[in-house]
């Protein structure tokens, strides 16, 4: 039976790793381990330990602290959460952090201008 926690950091890895665009197959190169095992992580089907997590976050250039955000009682909204699960706006999250600065702003303010008339 998988534990909330564990699902809940392999759904955090996953995510980190679709957001700067590895695939399962290069994370585990990285940390010297096959692909099954990182299937296996990101399903919750196996518990990653403390210094393979370790691997990971420097893999991927986060804290560790980041596989446990919105863990327990410091969950986010549930409307996070299902944005967070939503392929399209995963995406759109990825493309806007690949834009230089001064793009990302006037996208930013051209969403804003046009969600205003929506309601």
């Amino acid at each position: 039976m998988k534990h909330p926690v564990d699902a809940h950091v392999g759904k955090r890895i996953r995510h980190r790793r679709w957001m700067v665009g590895m695939t399962q197959q290069q994370l585990a190169e990285r940390v010297g381990i096959k692909f099954q095992q990182i299937q296996k992580y990101e399903t919750g089907m196996n518990r990653v330990s403390a210094s393979r997590l370790f691997e990971i976050a420097q893999a991927m250039e986060v804290p560790v602290g980041h596989f446990f955000e919105g863990c327990a009682g410091d969950a986010p909204p549930e409307e996070a959460q299902d944005i967070l699960g939503d392929k399209e706006a995963m995406e759109l999250v990825r493309a806007y952090y690949a834009m230089p600065e001064n793009q990302r702003r006037r996208l930013f303010d051209l969403a804003r201008v046009l969600s205003e008339g929506v309601a």
